[in-house]
């Protein structure tokens, strides 16, 4: 999700974890159990499942997306070339699609980045333009590689910045190690591990230290380095996995911000520290658009019976453009067109009418669905239930009730259709918890929506692909993906056909709960409120 802005001082994990029912309520995490039933024979059920198996399109779909539109930063042409893709898409189906306007955003389009070490060897560098930076020329820029000193006090810092014009500034912290630790923890001696991680921690310690004492912010130091006369700013957001960084925005107004890759930008720092100048040369050509339209795409199959009434497919569109933005979130994007595409072909006439939603900036606040339900009410005052797909390119492992008293019920129906090689690896907790802004779902569970997030297996998610430069077609597994998109299609097909409406029926949260990672007693945050859109992003730092 998701907002998050780029800060190039301190990484940052964000791990999100549901809290247990209470002791009344049925048990939390446990593999979903099917129910024998009579078998009868669906031809819908059937179709879809060979369809998948047989026919899929998610290769094609996924060389269109990844390949030739590539990353779908919001306010890039990228972004509304992959919009109108899908529309075209669709209509090539038969489905009815169309664009929903929700906002205007800085437009901004990512060009050439070249970093070049000139001096004291000759090395292209391994980084990239951060999103929304402002360009070099076509010359690029060259320059000197300098960093922040120890310092006592403000007063040092400030004597030090009237020392930086016309160079580059070193602003991330060095890592003592590109090994992740789960190599460490193979390999290494225990007592090296944690001698590793003890030099770490104080490296660390030192340098948020000397951080403190320049008197600034993260949110604002790098103004002051481009007052002072700073060519540009060199960061690097690593990630913890071999060749991973994280790729997220630039801070500043003036001055390009290029984030280099973990092996290349400890070796600057240690030629700047033992006392080696290095020259940079720089050439990032992006290029400015202004104010550009944002949007979402939607499309639908209409119901012949309660055509008012919606099942509605759920995934964002948009993603960082460190990578392609494959398994964030061009994965969850195809399973739902996919799905879609079949539904159509099998099941052309559903009782209530299956829309799919392709939100845009997502991963600025969830922007382009909570726009959908400001704006489409009353679908939403409507709508039976949301499926939504974002973390990955894994199986669907864990489907939460979201805090809906009796999402059990209705749930453990609509899978009890579901093939059981696909649910065998499905963990439940029902009536779970409501998500409170993780990925798009969390709009509809604030708005009272039975709104699920199908949570996927990890494939190191968070270190390799999620927001980084290694997010890429390469890292699909499309065995994974048609696995989701028969539980995708079928449980669309199930909430479609159900004569009961899905209960909105809210649990209620208990006071105080239990990290089930931490075992750590943690307060409720309640149920989540609505939240209002960012519908200007024309100031996108």
């Amino acid at each position: 999700m998701k907002k998050l802005l780029y800060i190039p001082f301190l990484f940052f994990f964000i791990t999100i974890s549901a809290q247990r029912p209470g002791a009344t309520e049925r048990p939390s995490q446990r593999p979903f159990q099917q129910t024998p039933t009579e078998e009868v024979k669906d031809m819908v059920l059937e179709n879809i499942i060979d369809e998948v198996n047989n026919r899929s399109q998610h290769e094609n779909l996924a060389h269109e997306l990844f390949d030739v539109i590539g990353p779908r930063l919001v306010g890039t042409p990228q972004m509304k070339n992959a919009h109108d893709w899908a529309v075209k898409k669709y209509e090539s189906w038969g489905i009815k699609s169309y664009l929903h306007q929700w906002g205007i955003w800085r437009g901004w389009e990512r060009g050439i980045t070249h970093i070049d070490m000139l001096e004291p060897r000759l090395r292209t560098l391994n980084g990239r333009q951060l999103a929304w930076s402002p360009s070099t020329s076509k010359k690029g820029i060259t320059a000197e590689v300098t960093k922040v000193p120890q310092i006592d006090n403000k007063e040092d810092f400030d004597n030090w910045l009237k020392t930086i014009k016309g160079k580059l500034i070193l602003v991330s912290q060095n890592q003592i190690t590109g090994r992740p630790d789960y190599q460490w923890e193979e390999y290494a001696t225990p007592e090296s591990f944690e001698k590793m991680k003890e030099d770490r921690d104080k490296i660390t310690e030192k340098w948020f230290a000397n951080f403190r004492k320049t008197g600034y912010g993260y949110r604002d130091i790098n103004k002051a380095f481009e007052d002072a006369g700073a060519l540009g700013l060199i960061s690097s957001y690593w990630s913890r996995a071999f060749g991973a960084n994280k790729v997220f925005s630039a801070r500043t107004e003036k001055i390009p911000n290029v984030d280099v890759n973990l092996e290349d930008y400890t070796m600057l720092y240690r030629m700047v520290e033992n006392g080696t100048t290095p020259k940079i040369k720089i050439v990032a050509t992006s290029k400015e658009h202004g104010e550009v339209p944002t949007w979402n795409t939607l499309a639908e199959i209409k119901g012949v019976e309660k055509p008012d009434e919606y099942v509605i497919l759920s995934a964002h569109f948009d993603s960082w453009d460190g990578g392609t933005g494959t398994t964030d979130n061009g994965t969850g994007t195809i399973v739902m067109m996919e799905a879609m595409r079949i539904l159509k072909k099998f099941y052309p006439n559903p009782k209530r009418t299956i829309m799919v939603g392709h939100w845009g900036s997502e991963e600025q606040g969830l922007n382009g669905s909570r726009a959908f339900v400001e704006d489409y009410p009353k679908i939403v005052e409507n709508t039976q239930a949301v499926f939504n797909q974002d973390n990955g390119t894994g199986r669907v492992v864990s489907l939460s009730g979201q805090g809906f008293l009796h999402s059990y019920e209705y749930i453990s129906d609509w899978l009890s259709a579901v093939p059981q090689n696909v649910t065998k690896h499905i963990k439940t907790d029902f009536p779970g918890t409501p998500g409170g802004g993780g990925s798009d779902y969390a709009s509809f569970v604030a708005a009272g929506v039975p709104a699920f997030s199908l949570s996927s297996l990890d494939w190191s998610y968070f270190n390799y692909t999620w927001h980084t430069n290694l997010d890429t077609y390469d890292k699909i597994v499309f065995d994974d993906l048609k696995n989701n998109v028969i539980l995708t299609a079928i449980l669309a097909y199930k909430a479609s056909e159900d004569d009961k409406k899905a209960s909105r029926e809210r649990r209620v949260l208990p006071k105080s709960s239990v990290n089930p990672r931490t075992g750590r007693p943690m307060r409720s945050r309640g149920w989540p409120s609505v939240r209002k859109p960012n519908r200007d992003g024309t100031s996108s730092r």
